[in-house]
């Protein structure tokens, strides 16, 4: 739903996002549809080079959890993403949603498709999928639920979250 919406410059979602994001959960959920695999992620960073997935600097790159471990993210090649040690260290141990709210600006699709990906995986291997935001709220998660992208900022408005932010 967000890469098409990118993909196509739209500034907010239009019924055909929704038709895909709605064909997608359903197919995800009976089983018909697959999403991609981590690998084509993978394939991505490595032509996209050494850099920090998060700002693009090439400069002292280190490896981060994409899911911290302080909220039980695991030492796994899925998990891990190249990021420079400004960017690493201002994430800390905070949720990526989070950070990216704190900084005030959209994260890298890539990123941000890594990070869903291994939130459905941790829903389908603890039986969550089928659970409502508020029932998963109370556990301890390595993500945080209610932080999780429903819509993404349009050009004008991330201008406005960013002047905010000054």
């Amino acid at each position: 739903m967000a890469h098409s919406a990118v993909d196509k410059k739209q500034e907010k979602y239009n019924q055909l996002n929704f038709m895909i994001r709605s064909k997608l959960f359903k197919g995800l959920k009976d089983g018909s549809m697959n999403m991609r695999s981590i690998f084509d992620d993978e394939k991505v960073k490595m032509h996209t080079g050494q850099i920090c997935n998060y700002c693009g600097s090439t400069e002292n790159l280190e490896i981060d959890h994409v899911f911290a471990q302080k909220f039980g993210g695991k030492d796994k090649a899925d998990n891990f993403i190249l990021s420079c040690r400004t960017c690493n260290s201002s994430k800390g141990k905070k949720d990526l949603m989070e950070w990216m709210n704190y900084q005030g600006r959209f994260l890298p699709l890539m990123v941000i498709r890594r990070y869903l990906k291994l939130t459905f995986i941790y829903c389908i291997e603890h039986n969550l999928i089928d659970k409502s935001i508020e029932e998963v709220n109370g556990l301890e998660l390595p993500f945080k639920i209610k932080l999780l992208p429903t819509n993404y900022p349009g050009p004008n408005e991330l201008t406005l979250i960013i002047r905010r932010k000054s």
